[in-house]
């Protein structure tokens, strides 16, 4: 196993909000890459790990969780669902690392790089990122396996995950998993400036 995880953060989508069915095209949109990575990530022993809200179904089961994204969102989720050598970490709030296991499951993989897709971009990824530069995690998030329903603010939460916490956030036609596992980190841990 590397000591890398890839991290989808609510994917597993009903898309039931002001703004929700433009985020779904979004989302249709990456399914090709993102499987093409969800594969090389098997291939090179690369956990892969959904972070996902409970959609206020506090009594479901992961299984539970699933089936009704799949119920709400159609084939664009079906497209996504967990392998069964996925892990599945359910979030209350809008960083994965919040009230979540995640803090405790990453150690124990031994991990300290993430890779960050999902939606959306300017809120739950975005806060994810930040908790995990505040936890000196090398971080890329490829820009085109993140989405946001409102086009400026996601582009500002690119930027500001490249400029303030120091994540690559080059597309997967740029940069494949290979080479980024390859690569230096870009902050070492115990270095991070402010």
């Amino acid at each position: 196993m590397t000591n890398a995880a890839i991290l989808l953060i609510d994917l597993l989508n009903t898309f039931e909000f002001v703004g929700g069915d433009q985020l779904k095209d979004a989302v249709a949109g990456m399914t090709a890459p993102l499987a093409a990575l969800r594969r090389d990530a098997h291939v090179q022993d690369v956990p892969v790990i959904f972070v996902n809200d409970n959609y206020g179904r506090w009594h479901d089961e992961p299984s539970q969780l699933i089936d009704h994204a799949i119920d709400k969102g159609g084939e664009t989720v079906a497209a996504i669902r967990p392998v069964p050598s996925d892990y599945f970490v359910i979030k209350p709030e809008s960083s994965g690392f919040y009230a979540t296991t995640l803090p405790a499951l990453l150690p124990r993989l031994g991990v300290s790089r993430l890779i960050l897709c999902g939606v959306a971009s300017d809120i739950c990824v975005l806060f994810t990122a930040a908790d995990a530069h505040m936890r000196e995690y090398d971080l890329w998030v490829p820009g085109d396996l993140v989405a946001s329903h409102h086009g400026e603010r996601g582009d500002w939460a690119l930027d500001m995950m490249a400029n303030g916490m120091s994540a690559e956030i080059r597309p997967t036609t740029d940069l494949t998993l290979a080479e980024w596992l390859a690569s230096e980190p870009r902050v070492a841990p115990g270095t991070r400036g402010s």
